[in-house]
């Protein structure tokens, strides 16, 4: 139909826009995301008007939902930024949720490219920050990998996956595999025992490349404030904010030339924006193709 290329076209456009301001900026400007989340409801609301299918409507409003419990979730667990989050709500209202299988609605197609891109992408950016800053790199991870408590979990982990391979080994004693069971249920053992030095590779590049102390005139909206701003014992700004505010700024900048605060804490996250936008054509272009890896 006229409207889903419509709203699809949209959807497009705020990804590119996206993820141009994402690369230069580190930032989603929230004019764009509140854009794409009330052109959806807005467009899909007067489709239904005109034809009276309000379940065009209802499919707008569940992407929105289903994308903004997502977002939620993806930011406070520090996955991403709080524009990410955001510009995905925007994906959902423009997409919508169908509620059928047959064919796979699109917002599901996109969502499992996000993921499966998004860890390729994040992998790869991890690395090259990693070389970029390898030398204080190389002190974080040495220090987490000495920490006790991870020395203990490493331990842990070795022993149960000794467990898991006997187990295996046991259940399997006397059966024919062919080569692909026997090559998944390898890969299956190395990526469990590599995943905690992945965890611990993740966080090193969080801690040298990530952080910076930053004036309150050099924030932006949107920043990610790394750690809750105190003054006078009142909560100004923090982790729990979804991207600092301007007027917050604004506010942070005054108590600056007071003296009550010299810089702020400031997580700068991998840009992901770019890896929604290669999902999104993917989806259009290709649709679920990792079924047919099965």
């Amino acid at each position: 139909m006229i409207i889903d290329i419509i709203l699809l076209t949209l959807a497009f456009i705020g990804l590119v826009i996206g993820t141009f301001t994402d690369i230069k900026t580190r930032e989603v400007p929230d004019w764009i995301n509140y854009s794409m989340i009330f052109s959806g409801i807005g467009l899909r609301l007067l489709y239904s008007v005109m034809t009276f299918d309000w379940f065009y409507l209802l499919y707008g409003i569940a992407g929105l939902a289903a994308f903004v419990l997502l977002g939620y979730l993806m930011f406070y667990t520090g996955q991403w930024g709080g524009g990410d989050s955001k510009l995905l709500m925007g994906l959902g209202a423009l997409i919508g949720l169908k509620f059928t299988m047959q064919p796979m609605p699109l917002l599901i197609v996109f969502l499992f490219n996000v993921l499966l891109i998004g860890a390729v992408y994040g992998l790869v950016y991890s690395i090259i920050l990693a070389v970029k800053h390898r030398k204080q790199f190389i002190k974080n991870f040495k220090k987490i990998m000495h920490d006790k408590k991870i020395a203990k979990l490493r331990k842990m982990k070795l022993i149960l996956l000794i467990i898991l391979v006997i187990v295996l080994i046991f259940f399997l004693k006397g059966k024919v595999l062919d080569i692909f069971v026997i090559s998944v249920l390898t890969a299956m053992v190395i990526l469990l025992y590599l995943s905690f030095y992945l965890v611990v590779f993740v966080k090193a590049v969080e801690l040298s490349a990530m952080y910076r102390m930053v004036p309150p005139e050099q924030l932006t909206e949107g920043d990610w404030i790394a750690k809750d701003v105190i003054i006078n014992k009142k909560r100004i700004t923090g982790p729990k904010d979804l991207g600092i505010e301007k007027a917050k700024i604004k506010q942070l900048i005054e108590f600056k030339k007071k003296g009550k605060i010299k810089k702020i804490k400031v997580k700068y996250g991998i840009p992901f924006v770019p890896s929604f936008l290669a999902a999104f054509i993917l989806s259009l272009a290709i649709g679920a193709w990792w079924i047919y890896l099965f």
